[in-house]
């Protein structure tokens, strides 16, 4: 199961099945949960805790320190749910004690090649980042995000549930739930419908969710207005997501 040139730490608590690769480096205070598979030249830094059926590939760095210039050291975590599937090259860093002091991220998620997830950052279930997607610190991503290759998300914004990033995408303002964006600087371009199909939303809020996206984006309102118009006209749980993500922007929404 561990090859014999891989280096645990006698701190590291790892469950009996996991399967660590040739020449990893797993250090103190990491916990890797049952069935996880830590592929060759892996380096993993605690505190970090890592659920059931982890799966990392080569190269990768995972709860390395964080590279905000403020950190000085403090036992910051990254805590990481079950599922969860790292690729090549991919960093994912630990909190700071100015912030969180974690990052964390759910579970079922897929970590392409070379992404990068900065320190502090939140990542919710299910979702997608392709090669190369970057988030700076302190960024929050809903559950069944997708980010296309090439995009970056600046510090401190929050990218909602079921949204879609397109490939090269820089998002420097929030992003409501359930919308699609694209370019430099990313721009929206109307709602995920795909995604909603395919994750089996009804015919029902798929329209309310057209209709309350028209009200913020197509019709001259204020957001203020649009808001208040939304929450007259549905009382769906998809509205009211939809705008409760745009209520808690602290830097303006995509428009």
């Amino acid at each position: 199961m561990i090859h014999s040139t891989a280096i645990i730490d006698p701190g590291a608590r790892l469950a009996e099945d996991v399967e660590v690769g040739a020449f990893s480096v797993i250090g103190p205070d990491v916990e890797i949960g049952p069935g996880s598979r830590i592929g060759p030249h892996v380096v993993i830094k605690g505190p970090t805790v890592l659920g059931a059926r982890t799966r990392i590939f080569q190269f990768a760095s995972v709860g390395e320190d964080c590279q905000d210039k403020k950190y000085a050291g403090e036992p910051t975590r990254l805590v990481m749910g079950d599922d969860n599937v790292i690729r090549e090259g991919a960093t994912l860093h630990r909190g700071t004690a100015q912030d969180r002091g974690e990052t964390t991220v759910g579970s079922r998620n897929l970590f392409m090649a070379y992404v990068h997830v900065g320190h502090d950052c939140v990542i919710g279930n299910d979702c997608v980042l392709a090669n190369q997607a970057t988030l700076a610190g302190h960024v929050t991503v809903g559950d069944f995000a997708i980010l296309g290759g090439l995009s970056a998300i600046h510090q401190f914004c929050h990218f909602g549930t079921h949204a879609m990033a397109g490939g090269g995408s820089i998002i420097t303002k929030d992003t409501p739930a359930f919308v699609m964006i694209n370019g430099n600087p990313a721009q929206v371009h109307g709602l995920n419908l795909v995604g909603l199909k395919r994750r089996g939303f009804s015919p029902e809020a798929i329209r309310a969710l057209s209709e309350a996206y028209k009200l913020v984006y197509r019709q001259g309102l204020t957001v203020t207005q649009a808001l208040e118009e939304i929450r007259r006209r549905f009382s769906l749980t998809e509205t009211e997501a939809f705008a409760a993500s745009i209520e808690i922007s602290t830097r303006g929404i995509v428009r």
